[in-house]
């Protein structure tokens, strides 16, 4: 008889052991099971007065897409978040020390927290229909998201740029005196964690992630917003290999075309070659800088000045042409022989008779702009890329 009862206390003990060790005691002590409006819609404090203090972390784990021409940015962020809930508290001794559980989203109040930078927010894979919530009355939420959201460029040292974009996170709905946004970990833990968590080599390199918290007025009370500064910095090589260097080999084509002997038409031909050659490249840098830029980039500086000096030399070479034409014309008209004869015979024996003189005349009037032109354009050379660089490049350093 003593025996039966002793397993029948130890069974009935067992059960409620187990009882007070799962999760759906735990939510019946805090009657969470019902239709709770209290939990669900109320900020979780019994003073009204008293602000629900709301700690976040934003880490930027890859970078998609920058759109210089939209000015906007693609990022893969996670966010993190932390609050207090006065409302939830339990005895991890009284539930076999059970420290925290999970629970769905709309069970529990949750902060009204928005980018205000955000074009399109979407959810990484699919949302977090879940939150951590440990007996101490804290509440931790986690999501990934995709974030394309509004950025303001200077593209002045493109290719060789350094962006800042921001993330205002605020709560629209909430005042400073309800919800103040405090940051979760310091600017440089956010770096080195979002560096190590990257997972894209692309075009752009995270260099770091500032915070700063800011007081705005907002239909007439403050309301707390976290700044996210997070500054990167281009990778240049793709735009030296595909811009950069080609225009300046047309540039050093363009001095060569100098030494090419002007009588025949191919230096002619060989400049609008390559003036039409700088246009293609223009066309296609058109596409990536954005129209409404309040200055014009260094490299657009560079890629329209090149192009205006084979432009130049173009013009020059139609009035050499045109110089070394109208001698052979005269001489042409004095005697019908064959026009390169005539010329050489006329620089030769200069004194034979007028008209060689004249055609002399042009043929060196021809030389000396063409010399003068070749002066000219080396010396614009040489002082156009000394100033590009300390303007582009140092610059962009300092």
């Amino acid at each position: 008889m003593y025996l039966h009862c002793l397993v029948l206390s130890l069974a009935f003990g067992r059960v409620s052991a187990a009882g007070t060790c799962c999760y759906k005691s735990i939510m019946e002590n805090l009657k969470l099971t019902d239709d709770n409006f209290q939990m669900k819609s109320i900020r979780p404090v019994y003073d009204s007065k008293t602000p629900t203090d709301v700690y976040v972390d934003l880490f930027v784990t890859s970078i998609t897409d920058v759109n210089e021409k939209a000015q906007s940015i693609s990022t893969q962020v996670i966010f993190e978040a932390l609050w207090n809930n006065e409302f939830i508290e339990w005895k991890q001794e009284d539930f076999c020390q059970t420290s925290k559980i999970s629970l769905k989203k709309d069970t529990i109040w949750i902060p009204d927290i928005v980018i205000a930078e955000s074009i399109k927010t979407e959810f990484a894979n699919v949302e977090n229909p879940y939150v951590k919530m440990n007996s101490d009355g804290s509440v931790y939420m986690y999501e990934t998201l995709t974030l394309s959201s509004a950025c303001k460029m200077d593209l002045i040292n493109f290719p060789f740029d350094v962006q800042t974009c921001n993330l205002t996170i605020h709560s629209p709905m909430h005042s400073s005196d309800e919800l103040t946004l405090n940051p979760w970990s310091d600017s440089l833990f956010l770096t080195s964690s979002s560096q190590n968590a990257f997972q894209t080599q692309g075009e752009w390199e995270l260099l770091s992630i500032n915070t700063s918290i800011s007081h705005v007025s907002s239909l007439g009370y403050y309301e707390d917003q976290l700044i996210y500064k997070i500054t990167l910095k281009r990778r240049p090589l793709l735009y030296v290999i595909t811009f950069i260097s080609p225009v300046f080999c047309f540039l050093v084509l363009d001095l060569a075309s100098y030494f090419i002997d002007a009588g025949g038409g191919e230096k002619l031909s060989f400049k609008v070659t390559l003036l039409l050659s700088m246009s293609v490249l223009l066309l296609i840098l058109n596409d990536k800088l954005p129209s409404t830029a309040n200055e014009v980039p260094w490299i657009g500086v560079y890629c329209s000045l090149i192009f205006i000096l084979i432009g130049i030399s173009i013009l020059e070479t139609i009035l050499v042409n045109f110089l070394m034409a109208r001698g052979e014309q005269i001489l042409r008209s004095q005697a019908p022989i064959d026009s390169t004869s005539a010329v050489t015979d006329a620089v030769m024996n200069s004194d034979e008779n007028p008209a060689e003189r004249r055609c002399l005349y042009w043929t060196r009037a021809a030389r000396i702009v063409d010399i003068i032109a070749v002066i000219l354009y080396i010396i614009t050379i040489m002082v156009f890329l000394p100033i590009m660089y300390y303007a582009w490049f140092m610059a962009s350093v300092t």
